[in-house]
């Protein structure tokens, strides 16, 4: 099969390697489309822990080619999704029921064998059937949508709570609409790229505001002008951190700072500890999911999460490296799907 491999940081190529054995407990699916994200990006440089040699590519959706005796009621030509994440049950966190913080999390796409290859080997009990009416691309949203699933189980929004959301990529649109279906009151998308914030609008997001990328004195200023008590949410969705410093300044009194973006290990902020102490504030992280796959299927098979304008290009596994200089770029492009095999666009 061909797959994109990685024997270093920055450095991949495409090969032919031999399609992965299917035991037991799991399930062989043939990939049909593996979305690219920024957590990618950070994988491509070495960071987010990462392990080479590595396959990447953590949101794909495919058919099951092949079962293993022990893989339940999944059979050859079920279209699925999987979750990449798996626990290994008997760590100090697992034990504990805080399955996110498993000492030996093991993620496909991220420490082991991902989908940017024509098959890719998924546990038995990992493995989500999709229904026909939702094609495989927007199945491929599945993992961040489940991500943004999870992101709204730690900020606990409340009715009424308004909301300020940095970034109009595909995370923080995502989140951006869950929060509209979550009761708050009021949800402002900011971003500084204009196409992006369409996408937001023809999404349903009801607010969105264009912002400078640099001059934070005068986004202050715009935003205030809004919402001058501030919020009772503020998210960064950017990973970038001179964004996530900001987050403070538009912070109520009892407010919830979420950090939603995928940073560098290397970034640093400055927080005013009075600050946070005085006004009561709660600095929240939210990275990654477990077990919130089948409440994401829920939102794409209903469709009230939508993702379909999100896509911006189709690639190739042989166009790859054009398809991450797109996600780098960022140059009008929101989602880049690679499909694998000789179908480009998949269904």
């Amino acid at each position: 099969m061909k797959a994109i491999v990685y024997h270093r940081a920055n450095e991949f190529s495409l090969e032919d390697t031999a399609i992965p054995e299917c035991g037991d407990d799991q399930a062989l699916i043939r990939v049909k489309s593996c979305g690219i994200c920024k957590t990618d990006v950070h994988i491509h440089q070495g960071h987010f822990t990462s392990r080479f040699p590595l396959v990447p590519g953590h949101e794909f959706s495919g058919i099951v080619e092949k079962t293993g005796k022990r893989a339940g009621n999944l059979a050859a030509g079920d279209r699925v999704v999987a979750d990449n994440a798996s626990l290994c049950g008997d760590c100090y966190y697992c034990r504990r029921d805080k399955p996110l913080y498993c000492e030996n999390f093991h993620s496909l796409g991220v420490n082991g064998p991902g989908g940017f290859a024509d098959f890719v080997v998924v546990d038995a009990n990992k493995v989500f059937r999709i229904p026909d009416d939702l094609d495989f691309d927007r199945a491929s949203f599945t993992e961040p949508v489940a991500c943004a699933v999870h992101g709204m189980d730690r900020i606990g929004a409340q009715c009424g709570d308004q909301a300020l959301i940095f970034g109009a990529g595909p995370a923080g649109i995502i989140l951006a609409q869950l929060l509209q279906l979550g009761g708050a009151s009021d949800v402002l998308l900011a971003a500084p790229t204009l196409f992006k914030l369409k996408a937001a609008e023809e999404l349903g997001i009801r607010e969105t505001l264009q912002i400078s990328r640099g001059d934070h004195a005068a986004n202050e200023k715009l935003i205030r002008e809004r919402y001058p008590k501030g919020f009772d949410i503020v998210i960064d969705a950017t990973g970038a951190g001179a964004v996530a410093g900001q987050c403070f300044r538009f912070a109520k009194k009892g407010a919830k700072i979420i950090f939603y973006g995928v940073y560098n290990e290397s970034e640093t902020i400055a927080m005013n500890p009075y600050r946070i102490f005085a006004d009561e504030l709660t600095v929240i992280g939210s990275c990654a999911q477990t077990h919130c796959f089948p409440r994401a299927l829920q939102y794409l098979t209903k469709n009230t999460v939508r993702v379909d304008t999100l896509i911006s290009r189709h690639y190739r596994l042989e166009e790859y490296a054009t398809a991450l200089d797109t996600v780098i770029s960022g140059k009008e492009s929101l989602k880049v799907i690679i499909n694998p095999g000789s179908c480009r666009y998949s269904k």
